[in-house]
């Protein structure tokens, strides 16, 4: 007989296998399938809500409901046509290493919790220091994804550079910058200042000086700059070198959101375009964008030591027994229960090696520049921005915004490929984000071509 809430180790593995080959079949048929596929509210309710059971169920039957009836609705955003907003083209052996991390339920808030996973954390933490350029005494802290890490650096720097709460603190961004981040300010309950960027989408270093200036005449405070390595609707960098000279003339904190371009700094070609990254003192990552694990997983580095310490760390007298060791990870963030989420990519990159991550980037910019190339090739296209960080955007000449809205919505509905749409010099654009490293450069081809057989007759505007 089980014990509560339990099964037999037989019906463990039994069930375990079942999903096991589930997952299989999906990865192999991934691309098969659409790569969005929205659900309708009333539907899904009524398939997978109403009260909850009192008597025990069939776990087959519920294990297919959870894979046929409830997985299927969403983006496959591992799917090699998944062109939409930024996805995330996973590992399988990332995969594996948060199953190993749920089995285990392993606990990463303090070293005595877990020490092996949070040895694991801080190696993840010092390679993506070294691979963004950062210097050693670097510290970090893995978080949910981009928003909460860009949440930690701006605490951090309010911490820095004005000791604590004001309410008057200023965050300045541009209007490219990733609509979390004036979000996670005003959590803090200071000021965010949105600055236009500049013909190539990025923020201009005398507009950031001539609006600190502004406003410390007003009495405000300014305190911190973000400036973007990528941009989620063109793949722009903003010109870190430079915001990094305004940053130190006006002790500004210089916080980099490079939650999706940042990894490019592991080829040539994307090392030139964000010279300055290391620069920072303190840098957004998402590894569950470029760096191809599975939700979630987001890291900030922060050049300070003991920075994150003096911002988040707590104390509690049930917490007596879980001091020292070499980290407590639950001093470096919001968070005390905090899964493993460092072992995913410390798993791929072991397995794989960093070369193969190297070439799996390097090809995501190569897809872009390809569609660029056919693009401009191609009768009746506009290229709006050129092919930057994997991300290239797009009009067909002759449509208004709402035929091109209509037309990606087409693209969806059909189901070859995901497109998405942003707005670029107030117009609506097509953009394709080509970091899978999967998707060949015929199927960029097929994708054009079926933008063209779907687009003017009908869409037109």
């Amino acid at each position: 007989m089980p014990e509560p809430l339990s099964l037999t180790p037989e019906e463990m593995r039994r069930l375990g296998y079942a999903v096991v080959d589930r997952l299989v079949e999906h990865v192999e048929r991934r691309d098969e399938e659409p790569p969005l596929r929205v659900g309708d509210p009333d539907d899904l309710l009524a398939t997978v809500g109403g009260p909850p059971p009192d008597a025990p169920g069939d776990p087959d039957a519920e294990l297919a409901a959870l894979f046929e009836q409830v997985l299927p609705w969403g983006q496959r955003a591992d799917h090699r046509r998944f062109f939409a907003r930024i996805g995330s083209p996973s590992t399988y052996v990332g995969v594996l290493a948060d199953a190993a991390a749920a089995g285990v339920n392993a606990f990463t808030g303090s070293w005595t919790g877990g020490s092996g996973p949070s040895a694991v954390e801080l190696t993840v933490l010092d390679w993506l220091r070294g691979w963004c350029g950062m210097p050693h005494g670097t510290e970090g802290v893995l978080t949910s994804g981009g928003s909460i890490a860009s949440l930690v650096g701006f605490a951090a720097a309010r911490e820095a550079r004005l000791g604590g709460p004001r309410g008057t603190g200023t965050v300045y961004v541009s209007d490219q910058t990733h609509a979390s981040l004036p979000r996670a300010v005003a959590l803090m309950g200071e000021r965010t200042r949105v600055l236009h960027s500049d013909g190539a989408q990025r923020l201009r270093p005398d507009v950031l000086r001539a609006a600190v200036a502004e406003d410390r005449e007003a009495g405000l405070d300014p305190f911190c700059a973000v400036a973007t390595a990528g941009t989620t609707s063109t793949g722009a960098v903003d010109p870190l070198r430079e915001l990094r000279a305004v940053c130190d003339e006006h002790g500004l904190w210089l916080h980099v959101d490079g939650a999706y371009g940042a990894p490019a700094a592991l080829t040539e070609q994307g090392a030139a375009a964000l010279d300055g990254l290391g620069l920072a003192d303190s840098l957004a990552i998402d590894p569950h964008k470029w760096l191809f694990q599975p939700y979630e997983i987001g890291a900030v580095l922060v050049r300070e030591p003991g920075l994150l310490e003096r911002v988040f760390s707590l104390e509690g007298a049930y917490l007596r027994d879980t001091h020292g060791g070499a980290v407590s990870f639950r001093d470096r963030g919001p968070e005390l229960t905090r899964g493993a989420r460092g072992l995913k990519l410390w798993l791929s990159v072991r397995t794989f090696g960093l070369d193969a991550f190297r070439a799996a980037i390097a090809h995501g910019i190569a897809l872009a520049e390809h569609a660029e190339a056919q693009l401009r090739a191609r009768d009746g296209w506009e290229v709006v921005t050129a092919a930057q960080l994997a991300i290239v955007t797009f009009r067909r000449v002759g449509l208004d915004d709402a035929a091109h809205t209509r037309l990606s919505a087409a693209m969806v509905e059909d189901g070859y490929a995901a497109p998405s749409t942003t707005v670029v010099g107030g117009r609506v654009v097509l953009r394709l984000c080509t970091i899978n490293p999967r998707t060949t450069f015929e199927e960029i081809d097929a994708t054009l071509d079926r933008m063209e057989a779907l687009s003017p007759d009908g869409l037109g505007g």
